[in-house]
């Protein structure tokens, strides 16, 4: 919007920045230069509030917005910023373009500059002029740095003398895996984001010099854990940037513990583990799609193809952003990290020069980006680590996916309607499967409460997995039945076994058509017992999901995704007006607001954390909350002003003990009292239980709690000691366990004593089959996936709470999952002589 007292006719400028908090506190800072003057200032800056990236439509519209006439002076802060700028002049029209100059000044001290003289009516080539020469005074105080301080030779020896003002530091990688996509990621964007030129090698193999703002340059480092990194860093703030690069490796490059395991030994299965509900029939394909032809392309006028292939890379860009968004709400900000290396990758200054000087040789834009992209794989190729080696992958899937955009290969031409069959999947990989095409999956190692499963499940696709690496050998095109409900797969299945699926699956069908048409009914067993299902949301859009699909309240709000990807923290309005935001989308149901559950495998870059040698028993949850206090602060009392006009329930997740529930409470208790408004009249308290021994003290907990929320997935993975993103321990981490089921139901009987409710959070309030087992067990509220809510009231509706209390006593006797699974399925009666070892 145009200021009310801006300088009419002036020259217009506009900010291009990677980050968006960035480019409007520089804006911010410019104008309280003015003294009540304004110039007109557009900014074009990150891909939305939190995603770093620059697009040249935004360019080309900020500069539109900007021009009054008399010229615009844009200032750009560093790498693709300034060709996303090129490329947004040439999208313009010949007389616009003709009005813009791109100034190489430095963005902060330039545009300060610029704004001054613009509101004095300096002409558009004269603003330009005086903000090139911005850094004059700072200059002349400290004098000129020499050239290599200013610019690094990148092909100088691997260990030159440090030149005056540069700093340096070293640090050891301790990552499993060394540098790979995420911990590399992770670097690049705490450089990028300040104004340092920051070079790295690896000390310990004596390689060259490299950017550290170019992620293809940092992964052919070939950095394996152990090994020692070196660093330069000149500039404005390379004592901040050099800091900021030795913290963050002594935390790890906040990667769990353990790293992410991409390629871990196969678990043993006895059979396979159904996965995720529903039936599906097609034929074998494989998500890792065969090379694109590049035959036959020629390259038509430079500009022209710049343009195509600058346009391909900003689709991809969003496109992967908004993959990105969904997969850190449905599997966590760990998983979803994966992306933050591709969108790099996308806006890598040094790979898009590599890109314009092949496309400016007369290459066409497919040509050019596919042979620059195979130039960084096949240095990669020459890295020793296998593993390193393997994320060649990531270079591909981002090649592949701007070539299938530049080339109109998107959509059907791009992926099959089939089976999905591999080794295992990637949560990237997970992510991108098309619930429309892709009828099931089907998965020979894996394990059934790995992120990949979890988003599987969210987005309703069929799965298996640990189905033996036999499955593999079965070739593409090949018919393949799959029952995710039981697990059951068929190989090429004759005419009736395929009529006996899809008479399942029309089954299937009618029972989901009737539990949606129910929906919004009360949950009732068949003798009366009222079961409450809620979902389980982390965006606006989830609650809008969830009130449609009928459920009765929000049975965890996970309030982290307002934390997460973004400089700094929520402010307290903010946070109640998305709290307000999601109470409202569901129609004034209960909302049940966790508490930030962060730290593990969901760390804050803004939060300082320590380095800890296994982040999933260190200081995460409640306990990260206690130790920042004025950030719990904040939270409850936003909650709390939510809580006079909603029904609310407020939660802390992660309690081991008394005394962490007690503080957590007199901090509620303050809040209340800062509001002013006495207690909320429908306010209530809990905490999850997902530690074994918080289970075992609930009787202890319950005097001091409203309800408990039992968290089975990190119940299980705790009590069993499997990390529930390993497949090597799949088929050890199952939450049908009957030591998992014994800890549920010594929540219930703890609760019982003061009349506390008990909830199921976890995935496997999900497991239609797990439904009865619950119920049995006490539990009188289940919060699940939004889809998954009108299938779980049906379920919830063909109960008898006696015959369920019978079975679920039965299950706490078996021997093991399987055993379970046989008596809920039927197979055994629910009887002790039937309880036998497996």
């Amino acid at each position: 919007m145009r200021p009310h007292d801006e300088q009419a006719g002036s020259v217009g400028l506009v900010v291009v920045s990677h980050s968006r908090p960035l480019a409007n506190a520089a804006v911010a800072l410019a104008q309280e230069m003015l003294h009540g003057r304004r110039v007109r200032v557009q900014v074009a800056a990150g891909l939305d509030d939190t995603t770093f990236g620059t697009d040249a439509t935004q360019i080309m519209a900020a500069i539109a917005a900007a021009d009054q006439g008399q010229g615009v002076v844009v200032l750009m802060d560093l790498g693709s910023a300034l060709l996303s700028a090129e490329l947004a002049l040439e999208l313009l029209d010949e007389d616009a373009a003709a009005r813009v100059v791109l100034c190489p000044a430095p963005l902060v001290e330039g545009l300060i500059v610029a704004t001054v003289a613009a509101s004095a009516g300096a002409g558009r080539d004269e603003v330009a002029a005086e903000a090139t020469g911005a850094l004059a005074g700072k200059t002349s105080h400290l004098g000129a740095p020499t050239a290599s301080a200013a610019a690094p030779d990148l092909a100088a020896a691997p260990d030159p003398a440090p030149a005056p003002g540069e700093l340096t530091g070293v640090f050891t990688v301790g990552n499993p895996h060394g540098l790979h996509a995420r911990p590399a990621a992770r670097l690049v964007q705490a450089v990028r984001t300040l104004d340092a030129q920051v070079l790295i090698r690896n000390r310990t193999t004596g390689s060259a010099w490299v950017p550290a703002g170019s992620l293809s340059k940092v992964a052919t480092l070939g950095v394996l854990s152990g090994h020692e990194v070196e660093a330069r860093a000149s500039g404005d703030e390379a004592r901040e940037a050099l800091d900021q690069l030795l913290r963050l490796a002594a935390r790890n490059f906040d990667e769990p513990a353990g790293g992410v395991v991409l390629d871990a030994p196969p678990a043993t299965f006895t059979a396979p583990i159904p996965t995720a509900p529903g039936v599906g029939i097609g034929p074998v394909w494989s998500p890792r799609l065969g090379p694109i032809d590049l035959t036959g392309i020629h390259a038509g006028d430079p500009a022209v193809e710049w343009r195509r292939l600058s346009e391909a890379i900003a689709a991809v860009r969003h496109s992967v952003s908004r993959v990105r968004a969904r997969a850190t709400r449905d599997i966590g900000e760990a998983e979803a990290a994966i992306f933050d290396a591709h969108l790099l990758l996308l806006d890598d200054p040094d790979l898009l020069g590599d890109v314009r000087g092949r496309v400016d040789g007369g290459q066409s834009a497919a040509a050019a980006w596919s042979a620059a992209v195979d130039a960084v794989s096949a240095d990669l190729a020459d890295v020793p680590d296998p593993y390193l080696r393997a994320r060649a992958a990531d270079l591909a899937a981002v090649r592949d996916a701007v070539l299938r955009e530049l080339l109109g290969l998107t959509g059907s031409d791009a992926a099959p309607t089939g089976v999905v069959v591999a080794g295992d999947l990637t949560p990237a990989e997970a992510a991108e499967l098309d619930p429309s095409r892709v009828v099931a999956v089907v998965l020979a190692h894996g394990a059934p409460t790995a992120h990949s499963a979890i988003l599987l499940r969210a987005r309703g696709i069929p799965s298996v997995v640990g189905a033996g690496a036999d499955v593999l050998d079965v070739a593409p095109g090949t018919l393949l039945a799959v029952d995710g409900g039981s697990g059951e797969i068929v190989i090429d299945p004759s005419p009736q076994v395929q009529e006996r699926f899809r008479a399942k699956a029309a089954g299937l069908a009618r029972r989901r058509s009737q539990a949606l048409a129910d929906a919004a009914a009360p949950a009732l067993t068949g003798d009366g017992v009222a079961i409450h299902v809620g979902a389980n949301v982390g965006s606006v859009d989830d609650a809008r999901l969830a009130a449609e699909c009928g459920a009765d309240l929000a049975g965890l709000v996970r309030t982290e995704f307002l934390f997460l990807d973004r400089a700094h923290a929520p402010d307290i309005d903010e946070q109640e007006a998305i709290y307000r935001a999601i109470a409202e989308a569901l129609g004034g149901r209960r909302i049940t607001l966790r508490t930030l559950d962060v730290g593990g495998d969901k760390p804050l870059g803004y939060l300082p954390m320590p380095a800890e040698a296994n982040p999933f028993l260190g200081l995460r949850g409640i306990r990260l909350s206690l130790a920042n206090p004025q950030l719990l602060a904040d939270q409850l009392l936003a909650m709390v002003r939510v809580a006079h006009d909603v029904p609310t329930s407020v939660m802390f997740p992660m309690v081991s003990t008394l005394d962490e529930l007690s503080a957590a409470r007199r901090m509620l208790d303050d809040a209340i009292k800062h509001v002013g408004m006495g207690t909320p009249p429908d306010l209530q308290v809990g905490m999850m239980v997902e530690v074994p021994a918080a289970a075992l003290k609930a009787r202890v907990f319950a005097p001091h709690v409203d309800f408990f929320s039992v968290g089975t997935n990190d119940l299980t993975q705790y009590a069993l000691a499997a990390e529930r993103g390993n497949p090597a321990v799949a088929d050890v981490g199952d939450p049908f366990d009957p030591g998992v089921l014994k800890l549920v139901e010594a929540v219930c009987r703890g609760a019982a004593t003061t009349g506390a409710t008990v909830a199921v959070c976890g995935e496997v309030a999900a497991d239609d089959r797990a439904t009865g087992l619950l119920v049995g067990f006490g539990v009188r509220e289940l919060s699940v996936t939004p889809r998954a809510v009108p299938a779980i009231k049906q379920r919830v509706r063909g109960l008898d709470s006696e015959e369920a209390a019978t079975l679920a006593g039965a299950a706490l006797a078996a021997a093991g999952a399987n055993t379970v699974r046989d008596l809920v399925d039927g197979a055994l009666p629910p009887d002790a002589s039937a309880v036998v070892a497996e």
